[in-house]
């Protein structure tokens, strides 16, 4: 097996997506399909990583444990959402992925959505009880990195699935700091109409509006005065 993805047969089948092969190895034992590789993935977390819905199915069929978590505590839904697999993500909380786990850097898989842009897969997971938010390790929501991000559209989603506005990540910024910081105007102007402070101050005595570029500031001043 040397140059592939995983020292299992069974991994290194789903992830190249040889599905005849898996088959017949999981029939002639059962127990491969829950077998756990050097860094404690199973084929269905590669299937997952691959995007081969039809292993993923066959696997989910056999019962294999869909909230198994890999040596880094990603479980499969963490993979699927991270890579955009969004029909794959379905099936998985269709069999009873657990939506709020949280990997070794206090992540969930709605924190991957966001991050990697995927609204349909944040959008499915909101809607079938993500928690909007939960804190990772460093107490960020996925709405503050909606928010670094300037994505409009997660950040409307997240606010509509009663995100908060004003949690503070470790470094005390809220949601609208990161987006003034970076100068996203639209995102801000959308936190602020959504009752983000623009006055809470940071763990470096800064305000969101202390940190707001150019006319941004004016024009959160203006929002919030009405």
């Amino acid at each position: 097996m040397e140059g592939t993805v995983s020292n299992v047969e069974v991994c290194h089948f789903a992830f190249t997506g040889q599905f005849d092969k898996l088959k017949e190895c999981i029939l002639s034992d059962k127990a491969l399909a829950c077998k756990i590789d050097q860094d404690g993935r199973t084929a269905l977390h590669w299937a997952c990583s691959a995007g081969h819905a039809d292993i993923v199915e066959l696997l989910l069929d056999l019962a294999v444990d869909v909230n198994l978590q890999d040596d880094a505590l990603w479980t499969p839904l963490h993979i699927a959402a991270s890579a955009g697999r969004e029909g794959i993500v379905e099936s998985l909380i269709s069999k009873g992925a657990q939506l709020n786990s949280v990997n070794q850097n206090g992540c969930t898989p709605l924190h991957y959505a966001v991050s990697k842009d995927r609204y349909e897969i944040a959008l499915l997971l909101l809607e079938k009880g993500s928690d909007p938010n939960v804190t990772d390790k460093y107490q960020s929501t996925p709405l503050h990195r909606a928010s670094t991000m300037g994505n409009v559209r997660l950040i409307q989603l997240l606010l509509k699935q009663s995100a908060s506005t004003n949690i503070q990540d470790s470094q005390g910024n809220t949601p609208l700091h990161l987006a003034c910081d970076e100068d996203r105007v639209e995102a801000a102007k959308v936190l602020v109409e959504n009752a983000a402070s623009i006055y809470i101050e940071n763990k470096e005595e800064k305000t969101p509006l202390q940190l707001a570029k150019g006319g941004l500031s004016n024009i959160l001043r203006r929002i919030v005065e009405g």
